[in-house]
Formats: C-alpha cells, sequence, structure tokens
C-alpha cells in the first residue's frame, strides 16, 4: 500500500476530496491517506504562508501529495501557497490534459485532446518585483538554460509515453530574443533527438489563438510559466469545462495532483460541485505511482456516466443531460459503473499509457564569461539631453562611454525624438569606446563617480558576452 498526503483544502474542497476517494477505495486503488491542513485557516491563524511545518515534513516523507483547491485570503501580504509549493517542491512540470467530450458535454470543439506542459518555476512567477522610482516598477523575468530543457525533455518524454505525434512550443521571442529565445533554441536543440516526433513552434499570441479557434491542430504544447497558465485555462474551458480538468504537477522525487480550478467558496457546502476536476487529478496521480490499471478502470466508468447523461450542475443541459446530480450522488454514479466501458467516448486502455522518465538536468558551467559594459538605471525629473550631458560630465573620469540612453526601452539620447512619453526611470548604458572586456572594478568606479555628482542610482545590469557572444539586448542603433 502507497501512503500518500492529502489536503481537503477550502471552500468547496472537502466535498470534492471526499467524493474522489469514495470512489478510488470503491476502485480498490492500493493507497493509505494521510491528511494535512493547508490553506484559509492556516492563514488566518497567523501563518502567512499557508502551511505549517509539520505539513512539510509529511509531503516530503510521502513524496506524492493529492490537493483540493484552497483560498488565498486577499490582503494581508498572503503568498500563494500554489506556488510556494511548486517552487519549494521543485514541481518543474505542470501538466494539464484538455479533452472534449462531445456531444456529452457543449463545446465548439468536438474532437479535441491536446496536452499543456507548463513550466512550473521561472519566468515572471518568480515573483521578484521592485518599485523603482514614483513612477515605474519592475517584475523581473528570469529563465535558465537548465530549468527551459527540463521542462522541454520533459514534454518529448511525454508524448513519446502517451503515443502523442507533435509536440508545439509557444514564445514571443520575437519581443524577447534572450529569455524566450533562450527557451525556443533549446526546444529545436532537443527535437532533433526525437525525429519521430513532429515538432512545430508559433510566437504565442498567434498561438493562442490558434488554440482558441483550432484546438484540434494541436497535440503536446510546451510553454513557459505565464503562458502556460493562461493557456491551459482557455484550452480547458474551451474543452467544455473549467471543472473538468486535473492536473499534475511534477518534480524529480515530489509530485502534487490536482483540479485546476479554484476553491468556488460561493457554492461550498451545497452539495453541488463537479468533482471531475479533482478525481481526473487523482487520475494522473494513480499513473504516477503505477496503479494505470486502477486509473484505466475509474476512467472508463467516469466516461461512461457523462454518457449517461448523469452530470453535475456546471454542465448539466437540457438537451444532453438525462439526471441533475450532486456532488455526492454522481461520485456514487461513478462507482455503479466500475468495470464498464462507454460506448461513444474512446475507452482508455493500457496501450495509451507508458511510464514518464523524468529528466534530471543539472547546470554545467562551461562558457567563457566577459564584462562589457553596463546598464545604469537612474531616477531623474529632467530631460534626456540634459540627462546625457550630465552623465557625460559626471562620468569624464571614467574609462567608460555613455552610449545611449533609453526610456521604458526606447533610445531618447543620443538623437531621441520629442514626441517619446518618458517616465523619470532611465537605462544609461556605458561600453568601453571599442566594446572591449572591462573588470568589475571599472563598473566600481563608474558609479562611485556618478554617486559623487548626486545621480540617483537605482539599479545596475552587468553586460556580459558568452563565448564571444553578446548576451543583452541591443538598442536602437547599436
Amino acid at each position: 500500500m502507497k501512503t500518500i498526503t492529502i489536503a481537503k483544502g477550502d471552500g468547496i474542497g472537502p466535498e470534492i476530496m471526499d467524493a474522489t476517494i469514495a470512489v478510488l477505495k470503491a476502485a480498490g486503488a492500493k493507497l493509505n491517506f494521510e491528511e494535512i491542513q493547508v490553506g484559509e485557516k492556516v492563514y488566518l491563524s497567523g501563518n502567512t504562508s499557508g502551511i505549517p511545518a509539520e505539513a512539510w515534513d509529511t509531503i516530503k516523507k510521502n513524496k506524492i501529495f493529492l490537493k483540493a483547491p484552497i483560498t488565498t485570503p486577499q490582503g494581508g501580504g498572503y503568498k500563494s501557497l500554489n506556488v510556494t509549493m511548486r517552487k519549494s517542491l521543485g514541481l518543474f512540470a505542470n501538466v494539464r490534459p484538455c479533452v472534449s467530450y462531445h456531444p456529452f458535454v457543449n463545446t465548439k470543439h468536438p474532437t479535441m485532446d491536446l496536452v499543456i506542459v507548463r513550466e512550473n518555476e521561472e519566468d515572471l512567477y518568480a515573483g521578484i518585483e521592485h518599485q523603482q522610482t514614483e513612477d515605474v516598477v519592475q517584475c523581473l523575468k528570469l529563465i535558465s538554460v537548465s530549468g527551459s530543457e527540463r521542462i522541454i525533455r520533459y514534454a518529448f518524454e511525454y508524448a513519446k509515453s502517451n503515443n502523442r505525434k507533435k509536440v508545439t512550443c509557444f514564445s514571443k521571442d520575437n519581443i524577447m530574443k534572450q529569455t524566450d529565445g533562450l527557451f525556443h533554441r533549446t526546444f529545436d536543440t532537443i527535437a532533433k533527438e526525437y525525429p519521430e516526433i513532429e515538432t512545430e513552434h508559433w510566437i504565442v499570441d498567434i498561438g493562442a489563438a490558434k488554440v482558441a479557434n483550432r484546438p484540434e491542430n494541436f497535440d503536446v504544447i510546451v510553454m513557459q510559466n505565464l503562458y502556460g497558465d493562461i493557456i491551459s485555462d482557455i484550452s480547458a474551458e474551451i474543452s467544455g469545462s473549467v471543472g473538468l480538468g486535473g492536473s499534475s504537477n511534477i518534480g524529480e522525487s515530489v509530485a502534487m495532483f490536482e483540479a485546476i480550478h479554484g476553491s468556488a467558496p460561493d457554492i461550498a457546502g451545497q452539495n453541488i460541485a463537479n468533482p471531475s476536476g479533482l478525481l481526473n487529478g487523482a487520475l494522473l496521480m494513480l499513473h504516477h505511482v503505477g496503479e494505470s490499471e486502477t486509473a484505466i478502470k475509474i476512467q472508463n466508468a467516469w466516461l461512461k456516466t457523462l454518457e449517461e447523461g448523469k452530470h453535475t450542475a456546471d454542465i448539466f443541459s437540457p438537451n444532453l443531460s438525462s439526471e441533475l446530480l450532486g456532488t455526492k450522488e454522481f461520485a456514487e454514479a461513478i462507482i455503479t459503473n466500475l468495470g464498464k466501458k462507454p460506448n461513444t467516448l474512446k475507452a482508455i486502455s493500457a496501450d495509451n499509457v507508458k511510464p514518464i522518465e523524468v529528466p534530471i538536468v543539472r547546470f554545467k558551467a562551461s562558457k567563457k564569461k566577459e564584462l562589457l559594459g553596463v546598464d545604469i538605471f537612474v531616477d531623474a525629473e529632467i530631460s534626456p539631453d540634459d540627462l546625457g550631458e550630465k552623465l557625460k560630465q559626471a562620468s569624464n573620469d571614467s574609462s567608460l562611454d555613455l552610449l545611449m540612453i533609453t526610456n521604458r526601452g526606447v533610445k531618447v539620447w543620443p538623437n531621441g525624438f520629442e514626441e517619446t512619453f518618458c517616465t523619470n526611470h532611465w537605462r544609461c548604458r556605458f561600453l568601453m569606446p571599442d566594446e572591449s572586456v572591462i573588470s568589475n572594478q571599472d563598473v566600481l568606479n563608474l558609479m562611485n563617480q556618478l554617486n559623487k555628482e548626486g545621480v540617483d542610482i537605482i539599479k545596475t545590469e552587468n553586460l556580459y558576452q558568452f563565448d564571444g557572444v553578446k548576451s543583452f539586448s541591443l538598442g536602437q542603433g547599436q
């Protein structure tokens, strides 16, 4: 028997967890359940993380965590427990199957069957934000080679293990050439190792439009954290209902399984919530722990129940449904159908599922790293021309030259346009006249000179090249 950790969560969480566990037990899942408390009550008790230390210990001991939705209180500086858990436990891959169940659940996309593989730890969701001037705040977008390689490898391994034929990459590397460019280049490199799988890349905005219009053209889609969060919800909704979707969060040693929807406190305690999202998350869990036979039996029974028109309120339709069921009654209907298979919907078989090798990737430092210059960000209520003159005078004794000044990414000095709207947040790029290599001491000397002249330095970013390749975004005309 495998012991797993469960958390019943908040809102509708306890109801759908009880329904899910009832189905698991009736199907003969070889599981023991160890419950922990996380979520709103823990937050409000004074624990701003929403999870006590002993709960962490239980999760790390059992390695498998089935979590119902939780509520994060508004205000008060409470951090998202989902984000905290994914990053703290190294749950790098979020996997969300999005399937339509036509004609038994309303959808405009009857043949839709795609999987979103979302990077779970990096990107803007690192949550590193700063207010730098009265007018400007920043959020850092962090993308790593190792993080990109790991999630992309997982997407290809998932496709191979589940007889999927195509893997698509979404990015925005036409604009973010360093961060999204790294992700796209890594995808192209790894794709060569899987010649049997078709590959393609789309810029994320047109890719999202294509998913919304023709999701049947996609199979497995891999993308960074923010894009994956948005597009997986779009995909789940157009498949028929967000309430049907489950997801897995996979790490090298720990895995967490959940519904993709929230805690829905407005319908809590009314026995009307659909437990399908958490149940489908639990099925992904059963496959992960090697109980695929039980997972297949439950999924076929669930599909059979949908076919019979026995639906909860969120998917009930007078034209498609035969009976409106509550949370508990829907679980009982699934239990009654254990051992049965759907007639119209495609039945699940063991041929569709094989174990997935979780990639283990470690950073390897091998490139030659050289410092070329520095971007110094300053806070100043001044015109671009006056700021350029002030900085040139202040840096007279420096070996570095002021090359350009930008404002929110647009060059405003030298030869900027007077029409460009400027805030008081300026990026000032300094390089050697011949763009030769410098030292950290050169940067410190420059900053000391600027500081003596009263320049308000709010941030610096060193400009590096790796193996002779410049690894920073260039300005206009550079």
